[in-house]
């Protein structure tokens, strides 16, 4: 993801956005109004994740972003990420073959090292098995965050600018967005963050410079398909400029 000027939509007659993205927000005040344990709420999160999987590819979304464990999660305790990753082993394990049998292509974005062995294997298995796949991008937001994800991407500049390989006065956005993760993945049209919270909160912030954002009231794993179509809707009805003359984006 590393268009520095516009997201991915393929012209203005596009009502459906190419690229969403989702910030799962939600799923501890989901349990806590039920009177549920927490890692209730991220088990329903699952759930509510398998529903706009199939809705995005029956609505025509070509790439899914989803914000599944920050870089700042690690701050929570103990036994919730421990409840996080053991969502995580199960859902590749369960859902694996199912995502590559609908055509899903599985990306992971984020920092790896330091993860436990078997989780690396399990994000790597999801990737190599489904790298063929074109029907539906989905792309894991893993130990991610963005401001990380810039900085690692000037590292590497600065690094070719010391060893010579990079003459500083050539880097523009363009080339920074090149050493971003994934860069091949267009940025996204829409980013919905769920559960109310109106902020990205360290999610996509340089591939969000014109995306469209949505804020919706209800918990992640109240999410649904009426949901997704509510907010794609509303992405279809705002007038999208980028510097220039409106745009909309369903005319």
């Amino acid at each position: 993801m590393s268009n520095a000027a516009a997201p991915a939509t393929e012209g203005s007659d596009r009502t459906v956005p190419l690229h969403v993205a989702i910030i799962m927000d939600g799923n501890g005040r989901w349990a806590a109004a039920r009177g549920l344990p927490r890692a209730e709420g991220h088990r329903r999160g699952v759930e509510a994740l398998r529903r706009v999987v199939r809705a995005s590819h029956e609505l025509g979304v070509l790439y899914l972003t989803i914000f599944s464990f920050s870089s700042e999660n690690w701050s929570r305790p103990a036994t919730e990420i421990g409840d996080l990753f053991g969502l995580l082993r199960r859902f590749i394990r369960n859902d694996l073959a199912t995502l590559h049998r609908d055509g899903v292509r599985v990306r992971v974005i984020g920092e790896r090292e330091g993860l436990d062995a078997d989780i690396c294997a399990l994000l790597n298995e999801a990737e190599e098995l489904t790298k063929a796949n074109s029907k539906l991008n989905l792309v894991v937001a893993f130990n991610y965050g963005s401001r990380q994800e810039i900085a690692k991407a000037a590292q590497r500049l600065a690094r070719e600018v010391a060893e010579g390989k990079r003459d500083a006065a050539s880097i523009d956005a363009d080339q920074l967005g090149q050493y971003l993760d994934a860069p091949d993945i267009p940025d996204p049209d829409l980013i919905i963050r769920t559960s109310g919270e109106q902020r990205l909160s360290n999610f996509l912030m340089w591939q969000a410079a014109y995306s469209e954002l949505v804020f919706v009231p209800i918990h992640w794993p109240d999410f649904d398909k009426a949901a997704l179509e509510s907010a794609i809707a509303e992405y279809a009805r705002r007038e999208r400029r980028f510097g220039g003359l409106a745009a909309k984006t369903g005319s």
